[in-house]
């Protein structure tokens, strides 16, 4: 599966987190140690605040070890808010606008996940996505998907039950089209003052994600940027991880009501 790193604190260089550490998000670009993806070379993306109110990409269908201009972008491009994400496809083609981070007006996404029965419930999926948002909609993937719907269903006045009313709704399509299905999802989401990072599961254990919070910021990853587990924080399945600006994180449990029925065991 994919792997991405959210930050949010202090204005800084991308390089410091992207780049520079010793298991960096190139390094796990190459060699992933908490992944079922040893490799994600299917493209990568940048995302990051700076003056402007929506936030700029950078997305490329090459690996990142192999991108020359990642490592001059990530030492000049500073930000206060950043995310970076390495993809491995899950059946989507390797396109640029199949590549994240996703933006909709000021709102950022990424996604490492699945979802399950995606070609048997695509249509019902991108049903939840409102006219007026869907002309964002530039790529296939499930992730983009499932982001323009949360934005299309209350993201500016609750973004966390706008998540919740999705994950719901896609649970119950995939249950209704294959009980053994499973559904992961673990994201980050943020309106540039704000940084929600989601780990849930159905049918299915939620992918992993780690924290570690400072005075100069928090920053959010698939694993562990220095290799040592023991020096992070894990994000409980089921939970989402906010972190606001100049408050410390909060760890808030999903309420995501699952179908009454008892999955199918292989």
């Amino acid at each position: 599966m994919c792997r991405w790193i959210a930050y949010s604190g202090e204005t800084i260089p991308l390089s410091h987190y992207v780049t520079e550490p010793r298991h960096s998000l190139v390094s796990q670009s190459i060699k992933a140690l908490e992944s079922t993806a040893a490799t994600n070379g299917d493209g990568f993306g940048l995302g990051w605040y700076g003056e402007h109110v929506e936030p700029g990409l950078y997305r490329e269908i090459r690996p990142a070890w192999s991108d020359e201009n990642l490592r001059y972008l990530c030492h000049h491009l500073r930000s206060h808010l950043f995310f970076a994400h390495v993809r491995a496809a899950t059946g989507t083609p390797v396109v640029r606008p199949n590549c994240h981070p996703f933006a909709c007006g000021r709102w950022m996404f990424m996604h490492n996940g699945f979802v399950g029965c995606w070609m048997q419930i695509r249509r019902r999926i991108e049903c939840l996505i409102p006219d007026a948002v869907y002309p964002s909609r530039l790529g296939t993937t499930d992730s983009e998907a499932l982001f323009l719907a949360i934005v299309g269903n209350g993201i500016e006045i609750d973004p966390v039950a706008a998540t919740s009313r999705v994950l719901a709704s896609v649970v119950e399509m995939i249950a209704d089209a294959d009980d053994r299905q499973s559904l992961r999802f673990t994201a980050a989401m943020s309106d540039g003052e704000t940084l929600y990072a989601f780990r849930y599961a159905f049918n299915d254990s939620a992918n992993t994600l780690y924290y570690k919070d400072s005075i100069k910021g928090i920053v959010v990853v698939s694993e562990p940027l220095d290799g040592d587990a023991a020096m992070w924080r894990v994000v409980p399945e089921n939970h989402v991880l906010i972190a606001r600006k100049s408050a410390a994180p909060q760890i808030v449990e999903l309420d995501i009501t699952r179908p009454n029925r008892i999955p199918v065991v292989a």
